[in-house]
């Protein structure tokens, strides 16, 4: 097999596996349609929580009022890197998205190092909620049945829980999710229209759309706190095998997917601004910090209504830890497939046709993770603001700057990949979308490095700062030894890097010319 021809076809088909090496190495294909495809993506942007946590974090840490205009900005840079992604994913079918269309672009060794940044990534990323999660059901639990549980202990029900959905059919998930989702969405767009209904001092203000409000050492700062609200919607291709029309589905759910975290983002941040007034959005998200959203609609909607919406941001998490656990599955699912991993991940498990051992892998390492935060927690409930503090902001970083350099690689391996196709004529404002995207995403990505220790809460000089970039640096070059490794001992298996099923197909070609 040569690595020239086989990299230019398209993907075989999930049926034609299927009946070639069983369906034990193929996700099974038609379990999602466009509605089942876009709620499981947008479950994973958790909304309730980037409203009533992300954004008056924000707010109040980096001081700049233009938030909602962010959104705007943000929401344009990755419909641009969306052009060549969902472009991609017409010619590349793949459970394992980003790193196989860095492979099909940039080469097999490049695909290495992000099929391990990609794993890692996400896998910190769905860590990092159990943090918030325990944190806010511990308080749900004070609040409401006068019981002092330390956050660990939901925390860990969780991952359990989590871990025994991830075993299920992936439809299943997707309409537990969907539930989820609408709920939430209801809740943020009713807040949204009651604050509408009775601003605050200033009126119904445009001011935070101010072009002149982005200003302040704390802007690339925000950048890198808004651009994290949108992880997720990226995800769309990590299921075209599960879907019953990749080419069409998938970058339709991208480019519906980004419009609507942009738009619903933008104007729900404007509504926390409208409701304070901007001028005084900075110091109020400084006094109530996660509980602005909270305090803004008890006055508006009422206690009920609120104590509603405390339960659904802890559901709108939950949902969010599912959505990331099953992309880390599906990831480790193709690592496993193409021999990145040990051959036991690349095989589905029971009559759902579920990744299971990679859903096994990240159940265990979110327990491991939960387990160690616990551990380290000091007094007989622990610190309350350490999950929250350390857990969920050392990890949610992590994670989203491994994320934000996937898609940087992923703007670049597009354009290497028509390049080398021929076709890059044909493709050129596409091309030039994704390199303007992934130069933007550059930028981010330094800024979230220069500025991680405002991200992560942590003192100046403090060794957690460089830590935690580290965690990538070591993913990316543990992946590239891997690569390297492959390319001089098996050369054959280096080839079939990001190849998916279209590997499979090719040895059932092989096998009937024999």
């Amino acid at each position: 097999m040569t690595t020239g021809s086989s990299r230019t076809n398209a993907p075989g088909s999930a049926e034609g596996i299927s009946t070639f090496k069983g369906q034990e190495r193929a996700l099974r294909a038609d379990r999602l349609g466009t509605g089942g495809l876009l709620l499981s993506v947008l479950a994973a942007t958790a909304p309730l929580m980037v409203v009533a946590g992300v954004m008056p974090t924000a707010f109040a840490v980096m001081g700049v009022v233009g938030q909602p205009l962010l959104f705007v900005v943000l929401g344009v840079t990755l419909v641009l890197f969306s052009v060549g992604y969902a472009e991609m994913s017409r010619h590349v079918h793949n459970a394992g998205a980003f790193y196989a269309y860095i492979s099909r672009g940039l080469g097999p060794t490049a695909g290495a190092a992000a099929s391990f940044l990609a794993l890692v990534a996400y896998s910190t990323l769905q860590v990092g909620i159990f943090g918030i999660f325990g944190f806010e059901v511990s308080g749900l639990l004070a609040t409401y049945a006068d019981a002092e549980v330390a956050w660990w202990i939901p925390a860990l029900l969780a991952a359990a829980a989590v871990g025994a959905l991830g075993w299920l059919k992936i439809d299943v998930n997707a309409r537990l999710l969907g539930v989820l989702l609408l709920i939430e969405v209801a809740l943020v767009v009713v807040f949204d229209i009651a604050v509408v209904a009775d601003p605050g001092p200033q009126g119904l203000s445009l001011h935070a759309f101010d072009p002149d409000t982005l200003t302040g050492a704390g802007l690339g700062t925000a950048l890198c706190f808004c651009i994290a609200a949108f992880l997720g919607f990226e995800q769309a291709p990590v299921y075209a095998e599960e879907t019953s029309r990749p080419h069409v589905l998938v970058p339709r759910v991208m480019f519906l997917a980004v419009g609507f975290v942009a738009v619903f983002f933008a104007l729900s941040s404007w509504a926390l601004t409208v409701a304070t007034g901007p001028d005084r959005i900075v110091q109020a998200s400084q006094e109530q910090s996660a509980g602005l959203m909270f305090f803004l609609s008890e006055s508006r909607l009422g206690g009920t209504f609120t104590d509603v919406m405390h339960v659904l941001f802890v559901t709108g998490m939950f949902a969010a830890m599912l959505s990331f656990h099953n992309v880390v599955a599906r990831y480790a699912f193709a690592m496993g497939r193409e021999g990145l991993l040990p051959a036991a991940f690349g095989r589905t498990t029971g009559s759902h046709g579920a990744p299971g051992t990679g859903s096994l892998l990240q159940t265990v390492v979110s327990l491991l993770v939960v387990a160690g935060f616990a551990v380290a927690d000091d007094g007989p409930v622990g610190d309350p603001t350490a999950p929250v503090l350390h857990l969920f902001t050392w990890a949610g970083n992590t994670g989203a700057l491994g994320v934000i350099l996937l898609m940087a690689t992923a703007s670049f391996s597009v354009v290497a990949f028509f390049v080398r196709r021929g076709a890059a004529g044909a493709q050129g404002w596409r091309l030039a979308a994704s390199a303007v995207a992934g130069v933007a995403l550059l930028v981010i990505a330094g800024y979230t490095v220069k500025d991680i220790d405002v991200l992560i809460g942590a003192g100046p000089g403090s060794s957690v700062s460089w830590i935690l970039p580290g965690i990538i640096v070591l993913a990316v070059v543990v992946g590239l030894a891997h690569g390297l490794y492959l390319r001089s001992r098996d050369p054959e298996a280096h080839a079939r890097i990001g190849l998916g099923n279209e590997a499979f197909q090719l040895d059932k070609a092989a096998e009937s010319a024999n």
